[in-house]
């Protein structure tokens, strides 16, 4: 089998706003929520080859292959490929910080079910690595599909949506926040009114987790403090990660340029389309010129 590679960026997301209203009897948690994808991405490199093996280099620190979300996503694709040869190569520069609540391992598991759809001819749609993503976790699907989306149920009801595209100042204190311990916590708001689309757009909004994650987590705290003098500070997800929107990228480097260096921080901007599906259309139209090409190229039997 002749190798194909494939590099494609693995984006993070915000939740602009994420309201908890209602409790299941299984134990999850009713929300609602904007996904936004933001422009600070990982990267995953892909080359396919003919041992059945899925390789991840260099491993993550504290994470066994068989739990990480990278290896889960490429063995829940492969009784769809095309051979059962098939296998890949996968290599991830990783930028995104784990439990910063901004989604990096649900990003890179759904940027590997997009990518090895190709690469192994699985010929899958859209709905259905959504389908398979959502048995990877819950933010999966939203990465799959890759618009920015209204959020309900537990997550997994999509509406695609189209927010404000500001610049975003992200900060992550140096803690990693424990999501099943926010979720647990008795303190935890869960009645939140649900609101429509239309409202949902339109309002600031707050994270119902906000005040427990502070609980919990000092630091996180102490960031939100600091943080509250220089705009509308917001938690995304149940992580560690705050962010405050700006109107220029001159204004958000100017306070990114005063804040502790303890803690590591990023400008970047809101995008209602992911980076990983503009760069993938990209690649499936160069693979389609190339195959042009080729057949033109052939000489006349």
């Amino acid at each position: 089998m002749t190798n194909h590679s494939i590099s494609l960026p693995s984006p993070a997301k915000l939740n602009l706003f994420l309201h908890i209203t209602g409790r299941r009897n299984d134990g999850y948690h009713e929300l609602q929520t904007i996904f936004q994808f933001i422009n600070v991405c990982d990267q995953l490199d892909f080359t396919t080859t003919n041992d059945a093996l899925v390789h991840i280099l260099p491993a993550i620190k504290g994470v066994p292959l068989e739990e990480n979300l990278i290896y889960k996503a490429a063995q829940a694709l492969k009784p769809f490929a095309k051979n059962e040869a098939f296998g890949a190569n996968i290599s991830l520069k990783k930028r995104l910080p784990m439990g910063g609540g901004i989604g990096g391992g649900s990003s890179n598991a759904a940027t590997t079910l997009l990518a090895l759809n190709q690469l192994w001819q699985c010929d899958l749609s859209t709905d259905a690595l959504a389908n398979i993503g959502r048995h990877l976790g819950a933010d999966v699907p939203v990465f799959v599909r890759g618009n920015a989306a209204f959020a309900e149920g537990i997550g997994e009801l999509l509406t695609s949506v189209e927010p404000e595209t500001p610049f975003y100042l992200l900060v992550k204190p140096d803690c990693h926040v424990a999501t099943g311990q926010i979720f647990a916590d008795k303190y935890l708001t869960r009645d939140t009114p649900p609101i429509r689309i239309a409202h949902a757009l339109k309002l600031s909004g707050q994270n119902d987790c906000l005040e427990v994650v502070k609980k919990h987590n000092p630091e996180v705290n102490e960031a939100f403090e600091w943080l509250q003098d220089y705009g509308d500070v917001k938690l995304t997800g149940t992580g560690a990660c705050l962010f405050i929107a700006y109107n220029t990228i001159e204004d958000a480097e100017r306070v990114r340029a005063s804040v502790p260096k303890k803690w590591q921080t990023w400008v970047c901007q809101g995008c209602n389309v992911s980076p990983t599906h503009l760069a993938l259309n990209q690649w499936i139209k160069k693979q389609k010129s190339l195959r042009l090409n080729s057949e033109l190229s052939k000489p006349d039997e």
